[in-house]
């Protein structure tokens, strides 16, 4: 892989998901006590661009296609900019909409380029290694980002949360100007024949992406269900909560690229989904047991949960993007891209609700219910692999059938 790609990647990621930073660890907030939005409102309207942006995924990564994905990827980040410096305008639910309904189909229209402009500047065979690369970078932004949202959140003044939000609106611009020295991946020719958005047709990919999405709940069992479980179900202390997420960011960010060995080809990639839903499973059952347990031995059980907890998560990431890259012919991977996003959103939209009614709810055999699930989930990925091989019209390799 050239060095400048991947350079030019890793900065505009930084940029940006520092911005992405500023602006997930202050929204509630600023919804709620500068636009003045209720708490009911804000979570209808979050949901609402979310499901906007889950449906123009696939036909923006068409367009990706089509245009040049680094051009449709420009183009997001500046439309992404100036959406959210109107965020300042905005002073009820309607007007909220009006804003964030165009900036959830940006959003989707550069998530889906981006998938494409690395799956035509870097090799096949670094494609997934890019991925994990920039998923450790990307929590590093973040975590920056939240950092310093916390100086606003602290003063809590209209002025604080505008300057929160035109920094982030500055990061996307930064981003797009480092992205424009990126070299420009040609688009691909529309086919002749059959539909347009294959990804919506392939229905073994789509059998996939359903999978991926159940086993993406996992990140809402760790961000909302654990922390719920640990206030209120055991006797550990509350601070062990912000000990966990600092376990789960230093791991993603140390471990992520070489978690992501062996996956830059279909059989591999498969074979860690199935290890990801044996380590979710393994999880659930020390958070479960930690219901029951008392003082230090309750510390060690939730400590040791979201250790394993991460790798499946690590496994998890890596599995998606190696099957995602893998099954997406030449021509459409900004669509493929865009289609393999639906399953992450649809399953991190259910989660809340799904997970906290189980495991908060339930209790310890929610926790067990919950992990054999995801064994199983995990277990389905390889022959769902094996079948989107068997239904390709491109000549695979035979030893692609027999790992996978």
């Amino acid at each position: 892989m050239e060095r400048g790609p991947l350079r030019l990647l890793v900065a505009s990621t930084l940029v940006n998901t520092l911005g992405n930073g500023l602006w997930m660890a202050s929204s509630a907030l600023f919804l709620t006590r500068s636009v003045g939005l209720s708490v009911r409102e804000t979570g209808l309207a979050l949901t609402v661009t979310a499901l906007v942006c889950l449906v123009a995924s696939a036909p923006m990564g068409y367009i990706a296609d089509r245009r040049g994905p680094r051009g449709v990827l420009l183009v997001g980040l500046v439309a992404l900019a100036a959406g959210t410096a109107a965020l300042a305008l905005v002073g009820s639910f309607a007007t909220f909409l009006v804003v964030a309904a165009p900036m959830a189909v940006a959003d989707a229209a550069q998530r889906a380029a981006k998938g494409a402009v690395i799956a035509g500047a870097v090799p096949p065979e670094k494609r997934v290694h890019t991925r994990a690369y920039l998923r450790s970078v990307t929590n590093i932004g973040i975590a920056a980002g939240a950092a310093l949202a916390g100086v606003g959140l602290a003063v809590d003044t209209r002025a604080a949360y505008l300057t929160l939000i035109f920094g982030d609106a500055v990061t996307y611009l930064i981003a797009a100007a480092i992205l424009s020295r990126l070299a420009p991946v040609p688009p691909t020719p529309a086919r002749t024949e059959g539909p347009r958005l294959i990804a919506l047709r392939d229905r073994p990919f789509l059998a996939f992406v359903v999978l991926d999405g159940l086993l993406a709940t996992h990140f809402g069992l760790f961000e909302v269900a654990l922390p719920l479980w640990i206030a209120h179900r055991t006797d550990a202390p509350r601070w062990l909560i912000a000990v966990l997420f600092l376990i789960n960011t230093t791991a993603v960010v140390t471990f992520q690229v070489r978690a992501a060995r062996g996956t830059d080809e279909l059989s591999g990639a498969a074979r860690a989904s199935r290890r990801a839903g044996l380590a979710l499973l393994v999880a659930c059952c020390l958070y479960a047991l930690s219901g029951t347990s008392g003082g230090a031995l309750t510390i060690a059980l939730l400590v040791g949960g979201s250790c394993v907890h991460v790798v499946g998560e690590l496994w998890h990431a890596a599995s998606g993007w190696g099957i995602s890259f893998g099954l997406a012919p030449a021509d459409a991977h900004g669509q493929y891209q865009g289609a393999y996003s639906i399953g992450m959103q649809l399953g991190q939209m259910l989660a809340p609700f799904a997970v906290t009614a189980l495991a908060v709810g339930w209790g310890g055999p929610g926790w067990l219910l919950l992990g054999v699930a995801f064994a199983i989930v995990g277990g389905l990925v390889p022959p769902t692999v094996r079948r989107a091989i068997l239904s390709r019209p491109e000549p695979v390799k035979a030893s692609e059938l027999q790992k996978s």
